[in-house]
């Protein structure tokens, strides 16, 4: 197999251009006559729906990654919202590359006046030319969960559609039918498992499918390496922008390096498909239904598509990534994508954007009826994730210190990691396994050569 060809292929195909800065532009507004203005905008937990701006007329633009809703959900919860607001319009747009294109898009000033806040944004100092504030982020936090995750200055520039834990979707009967009655908590108990998932069914059902022909379902593999990993809700904006070698192994197989760890030797140990650069993404999901796979590395937000996707729902659990942190295990919660609003649309539609995305988060209905985690705190967590994660710890990272907001952001860009961002580094992982080419220490000790460059660069180790 040509893996190390094919992932030249896919890297090709899934290059970012680089980003400008936009500047706004002029025209009218409801109170200011700047378009860019957002001084006298009134923050988002104040908005009360159905009595506050009534009479506001707009025309909006939806930017969404959610093309298969665009003319089924999404346009019946435009019509459940005009009841308030009939004089709001909205138009959906949907995007199945959506980061490749926002990567284009968003760098003009017109491409519309909602959208879902792009990864590539690894700099939080660029959120304001792009996106409004929506209010303070230690106020919102009152009632929204996720604040932090685009907060820059204090301010929130973001408020998920949705959040996510980062765990594993398995096929309950899979399992059980290897003899599998306790959950994995290490990574080699989780290896052995996968191991007698292939021996029971004879190689029939796909101990662990990696989606990599998808590109984009690689990234999942960084998304455990912080909480997860570690136990830590200050590793990822904190600790590890400082600290050295951060992906060298630890004795007790906790960190980013177990989680890697996982994948490499699930992959030698061909306990993935056969051929990864064949896998596919839509076609995996009635195959897990079906008890053809018997695991997935993906978010929370994955349940409901593998569950719909057969008549087998009921087969389909949730589990926690598979590392154990002094005895307990913990997991990253996280919004999901977010809704961002163009800092250069017209204050009318500002405002009539944040009406229309307070609606979706707090009236749609959408977290609980795809058993996801809801944006609002008081909402009660999906039962499907009941079972699995009532001993776990669920946790959010913490913000960067202030000054450090963007040093993160810097380090992972500048040492061509783009964890969480990029897939081709998790890729590579796979092609060294599957040919034998590279070590597993020896692909860490790269990464902590790069890392510690661009550490060196800002200033930031300890």
């Amino acid at each position: 197999m040509q893996l190390k060809r094919a992932i030249s292929v896919l890297l090709a195909s899934a290059m970012i251009v680089a980003m400008t800065a936009c500047s706004a532009g002029g025209g009218s507004s409801v109170e200011t006559g700047s378009k860019s203005s957002t001084a006298n905008l009134p923050a988002f937990d104040s908005l009360h729906l159905g009595t506050d701006y009534k009479n506001i007329k707009a025309n909006l633009k939806f930017l969404t990654h959610k093309t298969d809703l665009v003319n089924t959900t999404f346009k019946d919860y435009v019509q459940q919202f005009q009841k308030l607001y009939p004089n709001i319009n909205i138009t959906y747009e949907g995007i199945t590359d959506y980061e490749k294109e926002m990567s284009n898009r968003i760098t003009t000033k017109d491409w519309g006046d909602i959208c879902m806040v792009p990864a590539f944004i690894t700099n939080k100092a660029d959120l304001p030319t792009y996106f409004i504030p929506l209010g303070d982020q230690k106020t919102l936090a009152n009632t929204y969960n996720y604040t932090n995750m685009w907060m820059y200055q204090g301010k929130t520039y973001g408020i998920a559609s949705n959040g996510n834990i980062q765990g594993m979707v398995y096929n309950k009967k899979v399992y059980q039918n290897a003899g599998i009655m306790t959950l994995p908590k290490t990574p080699d108990e989780f290896l052995t498992d996968l191991q007698k998932i292939k021996d029971f069914s004879g190689g029939k059902v796909v101990p662990m499918y990696t989606n990599f022909a998808a590109q984009w379902t690689m990234t999942a593999w960084d998304a455990y390496i912080g909480i997860n990993a570690t136990g830590s809700p200050d590793y990822m904006n904190i600790t590890l922008p400082h600290e050295k070698n951060p992906f060298s192994k630890k004795k007790d197989m906790t960190g980013p390096y177990a989680v890697y760890y996982t994948l490499y030797e699930a992959t030698k140990r061909h306990l993935i498909e056969a051929d990864p650069t064949t896998t596919d993404w839509e076609g995996s999901k009635p195959m897990m239904n079906k008890g053809q796979i018997g695991t997935m590395a993906l978010g929370s937000w994955a349940i409901s598509q593998v569950q719909t996707a057969g008549s087998n729902s009921a087969d389909i659990g949730y589990m926690p990534f598979p590392i154990t942190v002094n005895g307990k295990q913990y997991a990253t919660v996280a919004g999901d994508y977010n809704y961002g609003i163009n800092v250069t649309s017209s204050n009318d539609n500002k405002i009539a954007a944040m009406l229309y995305v307070k609606w979706l988060v707090e009236k749609s209905g959408f977290a609980a009826s795809n058993g996801l985690i809801s944006t609002v705190k008081d909402d009660p967590l999906p039962t499907i994730l009941q079972e699995s994660f009532k001993n776990v710890t669920l946790l959010e990272d913490t913000p960067a210190k202030a000054g450090e907001e963007a040093l993160y952001g810097n380090i992972n860009t500048d040492s061509e990691l783009s964890l969480n961002s990029n897939y081709t580094h998790v890729a590579k992982i796979v092609e060294a396994a599957e040919g034998a080419s590279e070590s597993l220490d020896g692909i860490m000790d790269d990464w902590n050569k790069k890392w510690t460059a661009a550490q060196q660069k800002y200033g930031a180790l300890k």
